[in-house]
């Protein structure tokens, strides 16, 4: 009689499979590890060689600039970039505790404090200062009557409550409006990706509640990052570490353009998006094209109702912010904020980087109503979309705002290289922060 073979005990999961699931000492359920990972753990090895780019970039930049506070930034943030290089390439954990506060050290705190020290700053820094004072002596943040290009301020009056502490305080360090701007924007970028959770993800896991996605695993790096360690990176990237020493006057509103849209994905009232999305538009005529995006992803999140009263409560903040200066100077705000940045005032704008709407504008007969027709094409476009296929995730409200957000700077006839920083941190941010920290996401 033939020996009975006993049953084939199924092979036991891969390590590398996406959702093979681990038990701890006391028998839960870990977190499961993500399809993107393989990724992170190839970017693990090469963080030396990012750095070394960062570094390549910064030395470029101070050797090439006329602008005295970006030859600063360039001179500091290359030598930190410089030794975050070296320490991610001694350490097993390259995107850990040595490198990365040394890129950040360098980048974004010694400049800063240098460039404070100096008095040195862009123009934008002092403009919106000024009109603090302004706001706060006349009720209007705009000069009534401009006599140059740094009289003007582009900008929607909430930006000039990030010009009080320097109108109540002077010229003390902690007035600055840079500090201002970089509160706002790490608190906001720091908030965002907290506040998503995939539960679906999380509940196919086993788990009560999401869990953070797990560090690239290896020997000493499988502990999951802290999240600040996600915002620390962001920080010194250098189209975020640049202008928070040397400006940042958009950098609080890319992170309430990022805030936006994650409240909006967790679903709920829509009260806390609405609030986000009209402090976003307080401040800036770009983060206008936030308003369709967030409340599209609203209304599927949490219903038309949900939508409805999340445009509402935008649209009061933004009016209590702006309505006031339009009443007490109406000349004024049609000056500074609509005719100055569509270079109807009598004055050139200093947005002149040679993107393709600036070309067209300045180059070709009747370019730039070519430049403005192109880009309410591309308005019209985007808007079809959300109404032909709303984004149904955070990701993919993000990659629309990016996608229209980048074809706008492109196609106006006043633009700047700067301005790409919008498209660039939209688009990557909801990718990275999971991976360092966050919360998993899904895209559809």
């Amino acid at each position: 009689m033939p020996p009975v073979s006993s049953p084939t005990a199924p092979p036991p999961p891969s390590p590398t499979s996406p959702r093979t699931r681990t038990r701890t000492r006391a028998g839960a359920v870990a977190a499961p590890r993500r399809v993107g990972a393989d990724r992170w753990d190839r970017l693990h090895g090469r963080a030396w060689l990012y750095w070394l780019g960062c570094a390549v970039f910064a030395l470029l930049l101070a050797l090439t600039t006329t602008l005295t506070p970006h030859r600063i930034w360039g001179v500091c943030a290359a030598l930190g970039y410089a030794v975050a290089a070296v320490c991610a390439r001694r350490t097993p954990r390259p995107w850990g505790r040595a490198g990365l506060p040394a890129a950040v050290a360098g980048s974004v705190v010694l400049p800063l404090v240098v460039l404070i020290g100096l008095g040195a700053a862009q123009s934008e820094v002092h403009v919106v200062e000024h009109s603090g004072t302004l706001l706060l002596h006349s009720g209007s943040p705009y000069e009534p009557h401009p006599l140059d290009v740094d009289d003007y301020n582009p900008y929607l009056p909430g930006m000039a409550l990030l010009g009080l502490p320097h109108a109540l305080f002077g010229d003390t360090p902690l007035a600055d409006a840079r500090l201002w701007f970089a509160a706002v924007f790490l608190t906001c970028m720091y908030a965002a990706p907290r506040g998503i959770a995939d539960v679906r993800f999380a509940r196919a896991a086993g788990a009560a509640r999401p869990y953070p996605l797990a560090w690239p695993v290896g020997a000493r790096s499988a502990r999951p990052a802290r999240p600040v360690d996600a915002v620390l990176l962001l920080a010194a990237f250098p189209a975020v570490a640049l202008p928070l020493a040397v400006g940042g006057v958009d950098l609080p509103v890319i992170g309430l353009m990022c805030l936006g849209p994650a409240l909006a994905g967790r679903g709920g009232s829509g009260t806390a998006a609405g609030l986000a999305m009209g402090a976003a538009a307080a401040l800036k005529w770009t983060a206008w094209p936030l308003l369709p995006v967030g409340l599209a992803l609203l209304a599927v999140t949490a219903g038309r109702r949900a939508a409805v009263r999340a445009g509402v409560v935008a649209m009061a903040v933004a009016g209590v912010a702006v309505l006031p200066a339009i009443f007490a100077n109406p000349h004024a705000f049609v000056e500074h904020v609509v005719l100055f940045p569509l270079g109807e005032a009598g004055v050139e704008s200093p947005a002149t980087s040679p993107l393709p709407g600036y070309l067209l504008a300045t180059y070709v007969p009747g370019g730039s109503a070519l430049a403005t027709g192109a880009l309410v094409v591309a308005a019209v476009a985007v808007a079809a979309s959300l109404v032909a296929r709303p984004p149904r995730t955070v990701l993919a409200a993000a990659d629309r705002l990016a996608i229209g957000l980048g074809l706008a700077m492109c196609l106006m006839p006043a633009t700047r290289f700067g301005y790409l920083a919008y498209p660039l941190v939209l688009a990557l941010w909801f990718r990275a922060a999971p991976a360092f920290g966050g919360r998993p996401l899904s895209r559809s």
